[in-house]
């Protein structure tokens, strides 16, 4: 696609908006991102920021950008398939008393909030969970 030149500096923060588009003079491709999860907490280690792409990359609470593996990636994929229909209704569950662990989770068709012991859960809020404890601990080097 031609972009008149008066319109590529617009053009090039829209291509930092939306991942992956590639424009003419906007310095190089951008991997679209998967999700961004930020989890929160009232224990030490809690707090965590997870920014994960389509390509493997992974930053961890603002850091550089690291690697998943080959699963690890194939599994963001899936939870990231997985959450469409509850993102896209913006399911939020609440915590219920003695929760420890809350999730905020922002994917390209929506939000989901939800706490470690929130009712109803989907399955894939669980794998969600154990993706950002997994990857914070071996890919991140975190301690939670």
């Amino acid at each position: 696609m031609r972009v008149p030149a008066r319109s590529v500096p617009a053009a090039c923060a829209l291509a930092g908006v939306a991942a992956g588009l590639v424009l003419g003079g906007c310095g190089g491709v951008r991997a679209a991102d998967l999700f961004l999860l930020q989890r929160s907490g009232n224990v030490a280690g809690a707090k965590l920021t997870l920014l994960v792409n389509e390509e493997g990359g992974v930053r961890c609470n603002g850091g550089r950008t690291r690697t998943l593996s080959d699963p690890q990636l194939i599994e963001a994929r899936v939870i990231t398939e997985d959450l469409r229909d509850p993102a896209s209704h913006h399911l939020s569950l609440a915590p219920r008393p003695g929760a420890v662990l809350s999730y905020d989770v922002l994917t390209e068709k929506g939000r989901v909030r939800f706490a470690d012991n929130s009712a109803g859960q989907p399955d894939v809020f669980h794998r969600l969970a154990l993706f950002a404890l997994r990857t914070a601990q071996q890919v991140c080097g975190l301690p939670m």
